[in-house]
């Protein structure tokens, strides 16, 4: 722990560090409460640099008033500011507790850490950055992890971090003698299936001001404040914790991958916004799942494929993020790609059942679940040939759990493959079989999924194979393809032409659409 200066010093909070024990915090609780200043600041810069879901903006705001309510309930002397921006704020603070130093826990987003270095120079007083305890690994650890390896592979980070920190472990060796389940996760939707309700929570004083405020100034911004529920507390976070282990978990892995009509959130936990704003840690996440699992009730494979998202894909992207940002990752375009966002992805309007159904959720929510992200919204943006970085810009627009450090590697990495197999080892592109499989959106839908052509085809098949027939150069080095490409091939070449034809038709109305419109409501930032 870093010792306390000699003069009076204060803790900087972020948005997104919201926990009583997140390290600047932490690295003053030797002291008093009543001796420690602590700021938080509502900034309406950043409300305003993205199209940001107008539930994200009640979440993060709400939460942030109930947290700085909590410590001052602690004792903390806390000042809670809505300005525009940081630098104000800050010296004004600063000069009023004569601080002799401001401590603040580092920022996950590293443009966020870019900000702050900038205002370094404008603060009556050292700024120290204390390392991030939200996450297991820290960034110095992934990066020791990482350095020299030939390959990068998620499965190989997962193990080791299972390892490491004696998760679901028998010795040496992992409980049940397997390290994932997959093989039993990929159940597709079964009929009449009952799925429990998401615990939600009635928008108190404090969140009907957030809400007011948003839809007055933020109005205009993507989404609906309807029906808002989101936990905007530790406590509450917790309470979605419990309900998940006990009314969801049991069922969770077999069905983490199905995707159902009229069904938003199905088994999975809905614990991500928390996690990401600090309310959770994974941690105590981790450890009241493996707890479950121990006491009985909790398949093995709900529990690993579980704790797998956390300790294995959140920790990756995070720890990835630390590795190749500095490096211009977010800069990557493997494929190429230079079409625009279509319209529907704002508006939902569209004949894909699969899409339709899955913005519509995003526009009520906030949210989609992993699958819904990678083989509906991901794959499409992939196979039609949407440029990467409008994609992220649009994903970090729509959801309620995105931040930079998560979206970066997720979209531009496994969703789009545009880094060229830095982070998974062949594109996660697939035709409307896969959808077909995994969900009943088809039976809804009023094109066939079996057709590559015709006018009753469903477009994901003829974009599937007119990605694969115009990236096949950029494919072929790439094992894990050989087997689609071979079957490519053997397609007939009035077929082939067919598919080409018809991915270029269906694309040239959109692009005649996009250009009679003003594209400022496209831009993201």
């Amino acid at each position: 722990m870093i010792a306390p200066s000699v003069g009076p010093e204060g803790v900087w909070i972020l948005a997104d560090q919201l926990h009583p024990q997140q390290s600047a915090l932490a690295s003053l609780s030797t002291l008093s409460p009543d001796r420690v200043p602590v700021i938080l600041i509502e900034s309406h810069r950043w409300a305003s640099s993205r199209n940001h879901h107008q539930q994200k903006l009640v979440l993060v705001w709400s939460a942030m008033r109930h947290f700085a309510q909590e410590l001052q309930q602690r004792g903390y002397p806390v000042t809670y500011v809505e300005a525009d921006s940081y630098a104000e704020p800050l010296q004004t603070w600063a000069k009023q507790h004569q601080l002799q130093q401001i401590r603040l826990m580092q920022p996950a987003d590293i443009p966020v850490r870019d900000e702050i270095e900038k205002l370094r120079s404008t603060l009556p007083c050292p700024l120290l950055i204390l390392e991030n305890n939200h996450f297991l690994w820290t960034a110095d650890q992934f990066i020791e992890w990482a350095s020299g390896r030939k390959r990068l592979l998620l499965e190989d980070f997962y193990r080791e971090g299972r390892r490491r920190f004696r998760i679901l472990m028998d010795g040496p060796k992992p409980l049940g003698g397997r390290w994932n389940y997959d093989r039993e996760n990929r159940h597709p939707p079964k009929p009449g299936m009952r799925y429990p309700r998401p615990l939600t929570f009635s928008p108190d004083a404090i969140t009907q001001a957030v809400i007011a405020k948003v839809r007055q100034h933020y109005g205009h911004h993507f989404g609906s404040l309807e029906g808002f529920g989101w936990a905007v507390t530790r406590a509450q976070a917790l309470q979605v914790l419990d309900h998940f282990i006990h009314e969801r978990l049991p069922h969770f892995g077999p069905w983490q991958d199905a995707m159902q009509a009229g069904e938003d959130f199905l088994f999975h936990s809905l614990l991500s916004p928390y996690l990401n704003l600090g309310l959770l840690t994974p941690h105590e996440v981790i450890a009241a799942v493996e707890q479950a699992y121990h006491r009985g009730g909790i398949p093995l494979p709900s529990a690993e494929g579980f704790i797998r998202q956390i300790l294995g894909w959140r920790e990756y992207m995070r720890g990835f993020y630390e590795y190749q940002m500095p490096n211009g990752y977010a800069q990557n375009n493997f494929f190429g790609h230079q079409r625009p966002l279509p319209e529907f992805f704002w508006t939902g309007k569209t004949d894909m059942a699969c899409l339709q159904h899955t913005l519509d959720q995003i526009r009520r929510h906030g949210y989609a679940h992993h699958i819904q992200r990678l083989m509906v919204l991901s794959n499409f943006a992939l196979i039609s040939g949407i440029q990467p970085q409008a994609v992220e810009a649009w994903f970090q627009d729509v959801f309620i759990d995105s931040y930079d450090w998560v979206m970066q590697p997720n979209v531009i990495g496994m969703g789009l493959f545009a880094d060229g197999g830095m982070l998974s080892t062949k594109p996660y592109a697939a035709s409307a079989q896969y959808i077909r499989k995994m969900s009943d959106y088809c039976r809804h839908c009023r094109y066939n999924p079996s057709e590559k052509v015709g006018k009753q085809a469903c477009p994901i098949n003829t974009l599937y194979w007119d990605f694969l027939l115009r990236q096949r150069s950029l494919l072929a080095p790439l094992g894990r393809m050989k087997w689609v490409l071979i079957h490519l091939d053997r397609m007939e070449p009035e077929l082939k032409a067919q598919i080409q034809a018809q991915a270029a038709a269906w694309w040239d109305p959109l692009q005649s659409a996009l250009d009679e419109q003003s594209p400022s409501h496209l831009q993201s930032v």
